[in-house]
């Protein structure tokens, strides 16, 4: 931890390894060379939590072309980071009377229905000429992109195309993070039926774990977001990815119990007489989850401490009684996320998944990019 005011005053670490992030981005590089294909980055959700304005400038360095987006704002910050060089493509799509925002800050809009199709057709056609865009073709989501229907009324009328310059087709897999779904093939199946109707410039299906699933799933680009940040694209399998973010906070106080008492909100913990508690300074305000109460760890170098007693806003409370005094004294730091303890490995305690956790994390800690 660096000697500085920053550092002094802060309760916990969040250190992110920038070159990890780019060694990440250049495993799917890697991977996607024998098949050709192009290998984008997702930095939505300010890069996933660890700041947009730090990991893109990153990843762009590393040599990545293309970016991806949630929402326009999110495209407008990032071309003012980034500058007019990258590719940036906007998974919301076309907001109403937002079109002109598409043009004057170089964005592709992703079109998820056929109504956004005609709008963007009108823009283009009263504009002057063709602009890029996406088509997103739901193949088993559920969720965005053009459905069966709307697919067929595309096939059956073509012309509902002309006029624009459509630069990529694209879907979204359902279950590619389980190798052996069979809903991965299907909706493979379906995108490349779907392809033969429409002529685009690129096609995109595979997102992180997709990648994984083979050059069949390639096509001009793959899509890549949680995995860059640490997060396993192949959980039945160890983790190809090198860890991004290191999780640390202070250790404001030790204590001894000398009589059986509860510890934290509610007393959901009875702490025997000999043990020793460290109280750590950070809570569910920070990101770290309610649901690790009486569940999660944290650890003092090799040392593992199990939280006791109920997460709190601002702090939680470990069992020191195994960990050796002279490593957990105040103002000491634990592991909260570290070498011992992943994204994943907390997600899973937590119930919930990486992404979550990530992009969660609070804005109280001091971030240290390496």
């Amino acid at each position: 931890m660096s000697n500085t005011p920053e550092s002094r005053r802060a309760g916990a670490v969040l250190s992110i390894d920038l070159d990890a992030l780019a060694d990440n981005w250049r495993i799917f590089r890697d991977l996607c060379a024998p098949s050709k294909a192009e290998a984008a980055a997702v930095v939505k959700a300010c890069a996933y939590g660890l700041g947009v304005d730090r990991a893109a400038p990153a990843l762009m360095q590393a040599g990545c072309k293309t970016f991806f987006v949630a929402s326009i704002d999110e495209a407008i910050e990032l071309r003012s980071i980034l500058g007019p060089a990258p590719t940036i493509h906007v998974f919301y799509g076309l907001m109403e009377g937002a079109e002109r925002d598409f043009v004057e800050f170089d964005l592709i809009p992703v079109l998820n229905t056929l109504g956004e199709v005609g709008a963007w057709r009108a823009f283009c056609l009263g504009f002057g000429k063709p602009l890029p865009c996406d088509l997103h073709i739901d193949t088993g989501m559920s969720r965005l992109g053009l459905d069966g229907q709307e697919l067929t009324s595309l096939v059956d009328n073509p012309d509902q195309l002309d006029g624009l310059n459509l630069n990529m087709a694209m879907s979204h897999l359902a279950s590619a993070e389980e190798s052996d779904n069979p809903t991965n093939a299907l909706q493979l199946v379906k995108f490349q039926a779907a392809l033969k109707h429409i002529n685009p410039t690129h096609a995109s299906l595979a997102n992180s774990s997709g990648t994984f699933l083979g050059p069949d799933y390639h096509f001009d680009l793959v899509r890549p977001g949680i995995a860059l940040y640490g997060s396993n694209p192949t959980p039945d399998q160890p983790n190809p990815m090198a860890q991004v973010i290191r999780l640390q906070a202070k250790v404001l106080q030790v204590r001894t119990i000398d009589t059986r008492q509860g510890v934290g909100y509610g007393s959901t913990y009875q702490a025997v007489p000999g043990a020793r508690l460290a109280t750590i300074a950070a809570g569910y305000a920070d990101g770290y989850p309610r649901r690790l109460s009486n569940t999660g760890d944290v650890y003092f170098g090799e040392f593992r401490a199990p939280v006791v007693g109920r997460v709190s806003m601002d702090l939680i409370t470990v069992d020191v009684s195994q960990v050796p005094e002279p490593l957990c004294r105040p103002g000491q730091l634990a592991d909260l996320i570290g070498p011992l303890n992943s994204i994943d490995d907390v997600a899973d305690k937590a119930a919930t998944i990486g992404y979550e956790l990530l992009t969660q994390l609070g804005s109280r800690y001091h971030r240290v990019y390496t």
